[in-house]
């Protein structure tokens, strides 16, 4: 099975997957993967210079390190947490908890019907690797796996093929095979 689809989605499901796969519930998850594919959207914009690299003042940055939330480690990235009356969500660039059922929404208009093989595929993976093995190497799994499309900002937003194959035979230490 190959779906189109752009990589923000495949990276929010697989940030899921592993964040599940360390013991967090499904709606926590949900909002781990949203963060963490926001925060590498992000940065991949800013490195296209599609977005201005927003510096703050050194007054700025001891007022939030003052206010700094709680983290929960998610694919090496630090994600913003806060407890909720639900749960522990993820906060959003605006410091508001991510919803999770707005992430399920989201990834099932993405993927539409291949929702469920490409999860399985994932979780699959994820369970193939020793937690601790997991904990570093979840990207480069998602680098083997991911969408290929053009590099710069020629591929900004472009969707490209996401070959569920790929995700099965996914390993480390080999690219899978094509």
């Amino acid at each position: 099975m190959v779906i189109r689809i752009n990589r923000a989605p495949v990276l929010t499901l697989w940030a899921t997957v592993v964040a599940e796969r360390f013991g967090h519930d499904r709606a926590a998850a949900l909002t781990f993967g949203k963060a963490v594919a926001g925060y590498a959207a992000y940065a991949k914009a800013r490195s296209l210079g599609i977005v201005e690299d927003s510096r703050e003042s050194p007054g700025d940055r001891r007022k939030r390190d003052k206010a700094k939330p709680e983290t929960v480690d998610v694919m090496g990235k630090r994600i913003p947490v806060a407890s909720t009356a639900d749960g522990v969500r993820a906060l959003d660039t605006e410091g508001n908890p991510i919803r999770p059922a707005a992430v399920e929404k989201y990834l099932a208009s993405k993927f539409r019907d291949g929702l469920k093989d490409v999860q399985a595929a994932m979780v699959a993976l994820a369970k193939s690797v020793p937690p601790a093995e997991l904990a570093k190497c979840a990207f480069g799994l998602y680098e083997i796996f991911r969408p290929e499309i053009p590099a710069g900002v020629k591929g900004w937003g472009a969707a490209g093929e996401l070959d569920v194959e790929r995700i099965k035979s996914a390993r480390l230490g080999r690219r899978a095979v094509p």
